[in-house]
């Protein structure tokens, strides 16, 4: 028997009164009609622009096998240089099976402001419809496109920063290792928020967060399900698809791009986390690790907890301690 970690009080609040959704376990019945409702963006790209003196550009671009995929870029109306901008290439979350390309994607806007940056967000084909390696081979080819487009965007190729969070911070792990054993594109950074980086579900925080918080181990089973099928925990799974699997592979995680990882410690996905900073540091990689104690997963989409301020501005300061 395991014993949960508590919830920060704040957040614990916060999580008690939330809509039942957030809470519920999914199961494959349940899948499309909550896919259906998480899948469509809530706002324009104005609206999630707001007052921020920000333009957004959207893009038909080739995904997997020559698919059209969509991608939106963010920057300034007014930039003051474009010498050596960097570029945010954001994946969202979404469990492998829902989301959209502007979901949970705010906290990258300061980054524009602040540091001139280029923002681009893709709309990855998801499970089960489109199922492994759909996802992460999408995402790469947005990738491919992004390190063509530096000198029409304005931005320096070698300074890409891949943004993640939840599944989609899975798969920017998963499009890292790929660039690094394809030869490229080069990946300077990569930031994953909450990564959900193996399939097996066999941690200690999967089986003390089983049916608790939000996104539990049971509705993890179902996200990998969908996006494995019947190989889901075999040994048929690449380390592309569930990057956790590259921890103990030939090469293991040698030559990825410095790396900020965060966490909650009451979630899921605490412990593959923490192995994978395990994992860079094992081979004399460069890994910030936050686990931010009493946070559930996503906690950082609500704005207004202590605990959500100190872990953006956290995100933040690393972020400008990399691209200044």
């Amino acid at each position: 028997m395991t014993t949960p970690c508590p919830f920060d009080p704040e957040l614990g609040r916060l999580l008690a009164a939330m809509p039942p959704e957030f809470t519920a376990t999914l199961t494959p019945e349940a899948l499309p009609a909550l896919a259906a409702a998480y899948s469509k963006p809530t706002q324009t790209s104005a609206e999630f622009i707001g007052s921020r003196a920000i333009q957004a550009v959207d893009y038909t671009i080739p995904g997997y096998q020559g698919a059209e995929i969509g991608i939106t870029v963010l920057s300034r109306t007014n930039r003051e240089s474009t010498t050596n901008a960097p570029a945010f290439y954001y994946l969202h979350g979404g469990g492998m099976v829902m989301g959209h390309r502007l979901m949970s994607a705010e906290f990258i806007l300061p980054y524009v402001e602040q540091f001139d940056g280029v923002f681009a967000t893709v709309e990855y084909r998801v499970a089960p419809a489109h199922p492994d390696p759909v996802p992460v081979e999408d995402c790469y080819a947005g990738l491919v496109w992004l390190s063509t487009q530096g000198e029409k965007l304005g931005f320096d190729p070698k300074r890409i920063m891949i943004v993640g969070c939840s599944a989609g911070a899975g798969i920017a792990a998963g499009v890292s290792l790929l660039a690094r054993d394809r030869g490229g594109p080069h990946i300077a950074w990569q930031l994953l928020s909450g990564p959900m980086l193996d399939d097996r579900n066999a941690t200690l925080s999967s089986r003390q967060y089983e049916n608790l918080g939000v996104w539990n181990a049971n509705s993890n089973q179902t996200g990998w399900g969908a996006y494995l099928g019947d190989r889901l925990g075999g040994p048929d799974v690449s380390i592309y698809a569930a990057p956790a699997r590259a921890v103990d592979s030939e090469l293991g995680l040698v030559n990825l791009p410095r790396t900020y990882l965060d966490v909650g410690s009451a979630e899921v996905f605490r412990d593959e986390a923490v192995a994978f900073a395990n994992g860079i540091w094992a081979v004399g990689g460069d890994a910030d690790l936050h686990v931010w104690a009493g946070a559930f997963h996503g906690f950082d989409m609500w704005a207004t907890p202590r605990l959500t301020k100190e872990a953006l501005t956290a995100r933040h300061n690393w972020v400008r301690r990399m691209v200044e």
